[in-house]
């Protein structure tokens, strides 16, 4: 098979258009809304996103904003639509994408998704059996991905590599407060920056949202 015919079978497995950049270039909360039903693909894995949390600075202590840019966190200042991926513990990969304008470390952490493809490779990846629950969690998702730190800056809109793809537009989302930001100021502890798919069963603590 001819390199040609590979690249052919690989863009024929990818849903929708590429998400442009300038779709990330606007508010974290509005883009948050947005993102849900978008796929992620890399490689043969396509996901669905389900559920994300909206962060921005300045104004809101659960960013990483709020550090100042340091060697860990530069890739969230920006340019947007860019990958932010850090590890939480030493061990989880988290997949933010940047939005808002150069310089105001901003942007989505995705924290749940269904599997669309490459069921098999996300199961081998996660060392676990099939469940509608199995992408429930933004480590398990970069666990999923198989993302590491090196993913950092990688351009979202750009093909090959981490890319995000336009899906249907959701119907109903619900939305509550963020989840493990106890460090945080009660205002920011509580504002309504999680938002999910209604229908998507792949969704952490549901019982905090509405």
């Amino acid at each position: 098979m001819t390199q040609t015919s590979i690249q052919s079978q690989e863009h024929h497995k990818r849903p929708g258009n590429l998400l442009a950049q300038d779709f990330y270039a606007r508010e974290a909360l509005v883009v948050a809304r947005e993102l849900l039903g978008a796929f992620i693909c890399k490689d043969d894995i396509v996901l669905r996103i389900t559920e994300v949390e909206a962060y921005r600075w300045p104004g809101d202590s659960a960013s990483h904003g709020r550090f100042g840019k340091t060697a860990r966190n530069e890739a969230l200042w920006g340019p947007a639509g860019h990958a932010y991926v850090y590890i939480c513990y030493g061990i989880h990969a988290m997949l933010n994408l940047v939005t808002n304008e150069e310089g105001e470390a901003a942007g989505v952490l995705i924290r749940s998704c269904d599997v669309v493809h490459g069921l098999e490779a996300v199961l081998k990846r996660r060392r676990a059996q099939s469940d509608p629950m199995l992408l429930a969690g933004p480590g398990k998702v970069g666990q999923a991905l198989a993302l590491s730190k090196s993913d950092s800056h990688h351009p979202l809109f750009a093909p090959g590599g981490i890319e995000v793809r336009r899906g249907a537009r959701a119907n109903k989302i619900l939305t509550g407060p963020r989840v493990g930001i106890d460090y945080s100021d009660e205002k920011d502890r509580l504002a309504p920056w999680r938002f999910a798919l209604a229908d998507a069963r792949a969704v952490t603590a549901r019982h905090a949202l509405k």
